[in-house]
């Protein structure tokens, strides 16, 4: 028995919508199916779903995926680059904008005490005269 990982449709007409499956490859398109990876719009092009660690036990079991099933794998591991960089540059505008909070802080008591002094020196030197 060789198995396949394929798309299997599930939307209606002219509305594609696709189960990512591991198949019997003798089994027809949308027949019965070993097990679900994930789901897939056409339409919008995006992967709405994905298991990855089933994907890659199938994958390890021997199972060949499809041309579009590589596709999708490829895009889905794309997106997960670009959302775990995208985290990364987060975290770091969250870790600099605390850390200049703290400047701040640490720095305003201080500088309140210069202009305060300052200007009331001004202030005197203007009475004086």
């Amino acid at each position: 028995m060789s198995v396949k990982i394929r798309l299997s449709l599930i939307g209606k007409k002219h509305v594609p919508f696709f189960r990512i499956v591991a198949v019997d490859s003798r089994k027809k398109r949308d027949g019965r199916f070993l097990a679900t990876m994930g789901t897939y719009n056409a339409i919008k092009g995006e992967i709405v779903e994905f298991n990855e660690t089933c994907y890659n036990e199938w994958i390890a079991k021997g199972a060949l995926p499809t041309n579009s099933a590589k596709k999708i794998f490829k895009q889905y591991k794309k997106n997960v680059a670009q959302a775990e960089k995208q985290q990364k540059k987060v975290t770091e505008q969250t870790k600099l904008t605390k850390k200049e909070k703290e400047a701040e802080t640490q720095k305003l008591p201080s500088e309140k005490s210069k202009t305060g002094s300052s200007a009331s020196s001004t202030i005197k030197s203007e009475v004086k005269e």
